[in-house]
């Protein structure tokens, strides 16, 4: 098909949608399970309410309603316990299952008051997982292909800080393959000595994929070892607190507003193309969505032509003298 040259111009004749950053939210007073309310919000809005920051605190505690429900609402944050990787994601590193070797004491992982999503090392050499923000020492792994060497690092230190220690000076924390490497391991560490090897796992994130920070905890939670998905309490200012998934409670949605704009493109074309064929329309619409992200249009654009009075998108520039 050949392409035609695009001219937007001021007017009406294109539709343009492109979805606004904020949000709208909605509560919903049915009381469901976290799992029901993500499903409902993702029918009816747009997911399970993310919050980035005090204004929408704010906001939300402004729309509160909830004496019949202990003024809890389920929002779109939880725990994700199953999502254990290391911390050296390349995959040639590792052969069939390899990732998944596992080997942890006896009752771990326990996510104990909802907060361990990093992995030790532990005396006998089994693992446990412990908070992210603990100081301990490290092992670092030196990788050539296949060939890897181990280092313990005796300075004591977070995670993420021994992670990007790792990184800086090594190849990474410990990722460890099969029963061998952790021997080895297990070898270096001094005895009694809990340390970090790189096994985590994301812990609390918001569903619908935002990366926002943000963070709104009541007093001592996150608490509970079961207790995987988050509500805002709002008998405490819209604090938030983990509860078991299963439980029923009101829920809060979000939309995102969406701005219409209605602009006249003029078309200037190098042959005779039928712009009545809904295939050289639908073409044309590919290359105007691509011309706005060229000129930085960040946001979620729908196109659509729009009919006019007569029943036509396209009229020449001596029809169009005519309206």
């Amino acid at each position: 098909m050949e392409k035609v040259l695009l001219f937007i111009c001021t007017a009406s004749a294109l539709c343009v949608v492109s979805s606004l950053p904020a949000r709208q939210y909605h509560f919903v007073y049915d009381p469901k399970n976290w799992t029901e309310a993500q499903s409902y919000c993702r029918d009816m809005f747009t997911d399970l309410a993310t919050i980035d920051n005090m204004e929408d605190v704010e906001t939300l505690n402004n729309m509160a309603d909830l004496d019949s429900y202990k003024y809890r609402a389920w929002i779109g944050l939880y725990n994700n316990v199953s999502s254990w990787s290391w911390s050296m994601s390349d995959s040639g590193f590792y052969k069939d299952n390899e990732t998944q070797l596992r080997n942890w004491a006896y009752n771990q992982p326990d996510n104990f008051q909802g907060r361990e999503c990093c992995v030790v090392m532990v005396a006998n050499g089994e693992w446990s997982d412990v908070p992210c923000s603990l100081p301990f020492p490290s092992v670092c792994a030196d990788v050539k292909g296949q060939e890897v060497t181990f280092t313990y690092v005796t300075e004591e230190m977070t995670f993420p800080e021994a992670q990007s220690y790792c990184r800086a000076n090594h190849t990474d924390l410990a990722c460890i393959r099969n029963m061998a490497e952790n021997q080895k391991i297990h070898k270096l560490i001094p005895a009694g000595q809990s340390t970090w090897i790189g096994l985590f796992r994301d812990c609390w994130k918001w569903v619908d994929g935002s990366n926002s920070s943000f963070t709104y905890w009541n007093t001592d939670e996150p608490g509970g070892a079961d207790q995987y998905c988050a509500a805002a309490y709002f008998a405490a200012s819209g604090k938030w607190a983990d509860w078991t998934c299963e439980w029923k409670r009101a829920s809060i949605c979000y939309s995102a507003p969406v701005l219409k704009q209605v602009v006249r493109v003029k078309l200037k074309r190098s042959s005779f193309l039928d712009l009545d064929d809904a295939a050289v329309q639908e073409d044309l619409l590919k290359q105007l969505k691509q011309k706005l992200k060229n000129q930085g249009v960040k946001t979620s654009i729908k196109l659509s032509w729009r009919t006019q009075n007569d029943g036509k998108i396209f009229h020449n520039d001596k029809e169009q003298d005519k309206f």
